[in-house]
């Protein structure tokens, strides 16, 4: 596999134009040309002999879209292609404000939470920083009509969750990288109060990404109120005890000023009766905090199960009682295997 340019930064990408014997210009519009989803032989500024170089080294499409879902609802749901032919898959949701798209960070992940069908087959590789930003230009350029803004800065995608396959703090270095390259003023620019990081709780990196200084919403899975409750379903729990995680969110709310969310799936007969409840109230209650309520959204290869929306409400009810800011998300793509993980782990299965 070749390298990736939409892993260079700006700065990074004029360094390589000029050691290539090319004017500093010319790193403007290759940058702008990948910003807006091209190909390297499709960026037609460029000179066909300064492509031909680029092509020796560089992917020219580290990302493609193989295939496309679709729901009633308009969302879409894509199985990604990298170019060594692994598979990761991403979301895009249409809401009123904007067009938000959940990425993968990983192909596959190794953190074997046991209501996620992305950790199924284990982790099988990292993806760099480019790779993650692709997944968001190639749709940006799929929904090219949609975009907001003026000209080359036009884009359709205005939100990004980095919720798909993988743990994003345990690809750190390339995640931290990609949020700088898509927050920059000569790329995405995408606001960093735009993105939403989500991690299971790796405990020493949350307390590093508050150091980074970028003001994004971290939102941690959470789905236990107590340590012996959490590590039935997530083995993460062996490591990082929630007093350890409530620390390290605080600490990144005196370092960002940002509050931070709480992801707490309902499973059925494990965490979502009225007792739970009012342990999660105990637990949160006075914290700059927001709590995400999800439906379980079944994998046939586990045996948890989800909980009716009535009792989900219920659950939602004695949270807002108790006086948390609390939401329960709306269920969006369930008919084209809208959780992380389950797109690709069918597609696997289909062509063996």
């Amino acid at each position: 596999m070749k390298k990736i340019l939409q892993d260079l930064s700006y700065a990074e990408m004029e360094g390589l134009v000029l050691s290539l014997g090319e004017k500093k210009f010319r790193a403007k519009q290759l940058y702008e040309g990948l910003t807006q989803g091209k190909t390297i032989d499709g960026i037609t500024s460029l000179s066909k002999a300064f492509k031909e170089k680029l092509l020796e080294v560089y992917e020219n499409q580290p990302v493609k879209i193989s295939e496309t879902f679709y729901a009633q609802d308009g969302t879409e749901k894509y199985l990604f292609e990298l170019a060594d032919g692994n598979l990761v898959e991403g979301v895009l949701m249409k809401y009123k404000y904007g067009y938000t798209q959940c990425v993968s960070t990983q192909v596959g992940c190794r953190m074997g939470c046991k209501f996620c069908a992305s950790t199924l087959g284990g982790l099988v590789r990292n993806l760099t920083a480019g790779e993650i930003l692709s997944q968001i230009l190639v749709v940006n350029a799929l929904h090219k009509k949609d975009a907001e803004g003026d000209g080359k800065t036009a884009r359709a995608v205005t939100n990004i969750v980095l919720m798909g396959s993988g743990e994003p703090l345990d690809n750190y270095d390339e995640v931290v990288k990609f949020l700088k390259n898509v927050t920059a003023e000569e790329g995405a620019r995408i606001s960093a109060r735009n993105i939403s990081l989500s991690t299971c709780g790796i405990v020493p990196k949350m307390y590093r990404l508050a150091d980074e200084g970028i003001p994004l919403n971290l939102t941690v899975s959470l789905h236990a109120t107590s340590d012996e409750d959490r590590v039935r379903t997530m083995p993460v729990a062996k490591a990082y005890k929630i007093e350890e995680i409530l620390k390290a969110c605080a600490y990144y709310f005196q370092k960002t000023g940002r509050r931070y969310y709480f992801e707490y799936t309902l499973i059925d007969g494990e965490n979502c009766d009225e007792e739970h409840a009012k342990a999660l109230v105990a637990l949160l209650k006075g914290k700059p905090c927001h709590v995400n309520l999800i439906r379980l959204n079944e994998v046939k290869e586990r045996e948890l199960k989800s909980i009716s929306d009535k009792a989900a409400y219920r659950f939602l009810g004695v949270l807002e009682k108790g006086g948390l800011s609390a939401t329960l998300r709306r269920q969006i793509g369930v008919e084209i295997g809208g959780a992380c993980g389950q797109l690709r782990a069918s597609y696997i299965e289909e062509k063996r």
